[in-house]
């Protein structure tokens, strides 16, 4: 089986460790872990291995995250990848930080790289790991917010998410996506919050860049 594994972000130094590079973050630790290495190809940076009998490819789109849509779409035409076999991994702040949610499919909940995504597939049907980042800001506040750098705190427990991501995803190759979203989301709502943030969980409730 083949897997496209997209994670969300933008390009450029000054957006590395910003809020809303997490689907970066979570695909650079998955390449370490997994022995892959990145190189730039066409709408994006492109990493491959190999998980038991499948082959896994890591895709983070160069189009800055209004436009992924039209980096996923080419590349699943370009490896002949089907649909339900793409999983897309973005930030979420209506999710507290260090929260993760698995969905088989659902809104894009105005997340713009959802919306690209939703646009030129043409379809909201593929599965998405949602990385909660919380929702530390003032009401009309949360384009800055979500691309300002993490906190310390948030730094110091990023490398324990970041872990729990890239089990979730390799779970997800191997064992699909309905045990992975199931032990997935029951694992994070189990663990104790690393930070305490007021943030409320849904699906349709933030407007992102």
């Amino acid at each position: 089986m083949n897997y496209l594994i997209a994670g969300l972000g933008n390009i450029g130094s000054e957006y590395a460790m910003t809020r809303h590079n997490m689907g970066f973050m979570a695909l650079d630790a998955l390449a370490e872990a997994s022995n892959a290495v990145f190189s730039v190809k066409r709408y994006g940076a492109i990493a491959e291995f190999r998980l038991k009998n499948n082959i896994v490819t890591l895709l983070k789109p160069s189009t800055y995250m209004n436009l992924s849509g039209e980096a996923v779409r080419y590349w699943l035409k370009e490896l002949n990848i089907p649909q339900e076999n793409l999983l897309v991994v973005v930030d979420d702040f209506a999710l507290e930080f260090g929260t993760l949610r698995m969905r088989k499919k659902g809104s894009t909940g105005g997340h713009n790289g959802l919306e690209s995504i939703d646009y030129c597939l043409a379809s909201n049907d593929y599965a998405r790991l949602r990385i909660g980042i919380g929702n530390g800001f003032l009401p009309g506040g949360q384009v800055d917010f979500v691309l300002s750098e993490l906190l310390l705190e948030e730094k110091r427990a990023l490398p324990q998410l970041l872990e729990r991501t890239t089990a979730a995803i390799r779970q997800y190759v191997l064992e699909g996506v309905d045990r992975a979203m199931n032990q997935c989301n029951a694992k994070s709502a189990q663990m104790p919050s690393p930070l305490q943030s007021p943030s409320k969980e849904s699906d349709d409730s933030h407007k992102v860049v």
